[in-house]
């Protein structure tokens, strides 16, 4: 055989396969991750004397902001940060014209401005509404109170006054907040006289029967009844943070219990029911303490009052 016939009968050599995409391996190092940004630095805790605002006289409300789950003392009364970081305490009446405020390693005195009050007389009353006096008069009060004790003690979440207030009603005032009232008059079922001294607990609107009443403040309605002995139609509003309005005297009710409302709904009509001596709407705002189930520190506000506050947000 001659060497051109060998070397075309000898087979061809085999090529290599060509690389795809999935085999491809070309030896560069693996990416190096990019570092991880750093964590961004808290915000500085604000001293004491600038997260307690509100309204630091006789009858106002003490706003003070906390991390949530962060206890805050108010004298004697303890209460929790909520998940917005606030806490909101009443002051009473009559409260100390100092209170300590203690959060975190803080210590804050506030001075509380005193407040004087006037007195008033109401003649011409029908006893039998300032005071129960009949076997079913005394019945339908003792009813009435269990109805009310009941709303006092459930409290719903809300804002409470973080987004401040709004009257209930476009009437001029008519009665404010804290005066001693002397109520005098006539039974109408003995014919005999009563004398009786109490502190008007809310602020009055000079309203005729069936002027709209609204809600002051978003909230959850925890009390609506036609028919209490001493408040005639009432309607309670729970906003949050222990505070909860009160409403009086009134000639219809559009809300029931149970019911969530927004801040400037329709609730009710005033009127002249209940223990009142013309027609008129009494707006009160309760302040309870959400850390106790002892009532007898709950105490009332002035309306007029928290109407002057802004919305914090």
């Amino acid at each position: 055989m001659s060497l051109l016939a060998a070397c075309s009968a000898a087979p061809p050599a085999a090529m290599p396969a060509p690389a795809t995409d999935e085999t491809t391996d070309i030896g560069l190092p693996d990416p190096v991750p990019e570092p991880a940004p750093p964590a961004p630095e808290a915000e500085p805790r604000p001293a004491l004397s600038d997260a307690c605002t509100g309204l630091f006289q006789q009858g106002g409300l003490v706003i003070c902001r906390a991390p949530p789950g962060e206890a805050v003392r108010f004298d004697q009364t303890v209460l929790t940060a909520d998940e917005t970081g606030a806490v909101q305490f009443g002051l009473s009446r009559a409260a100390p014209e100092t209170l300590t405020v203690e959060a975190g390693s803080e210590t804050l005195t506030l001075s509380v401005t005193a407040r004087s009050h006037e007195s008033r007389v109401v003649p011409g009353l029908d006893c039998d509404k300032v005071d129960a006096r009949t076997p079913a008069q005394k019945a339908h009060a003792a009813e009435s109170w269990e109805k009310k004790a009941a709303a006092f003690a459930t409290f719903a979440p809300g804002r409470g006054a973080l987004d401040g207030f709004a009257a209930p009603s476009a009437r001029p005032t008519s009665s404010p907040f804290g005066p001693e009232r002397r109520y005098t008059g006539v039974s109408k079922t003995s014919g005999k006289p009563c004398d009786s001294t109490l502190v008007h607990l809310g602020l009055d609107f000079a309203a005729p029967i069936g002027s709209p009443v609204t809600a002051p403040a978003a909230g959850r309605v925890t009390l609506a009844d036609p028919d209490l002995y001493y408040e005639g139609g009432a309607v309670f509003i729970d906003h949050g943070q222990g505070l909860l309005s009160v409403f009086m005297h009134l000639s219809e009710i559009d809300v029931s219990a149970g019911d969530t409302v927004a801040a400037g709904q329709l609730i009710a009509r005033s009127g002249d029911t209940g223990r009142s001596s013309g027609p008129h709407l009494h707006w009160g705002v309760k302040w309870r303490n959400p850390a106790s189930s002892d009532r007898d520190g709950d105490t009332y506000l002035d309306p007029a009052l928290l109407l002057t506050l802004p919305s914090t947000d």
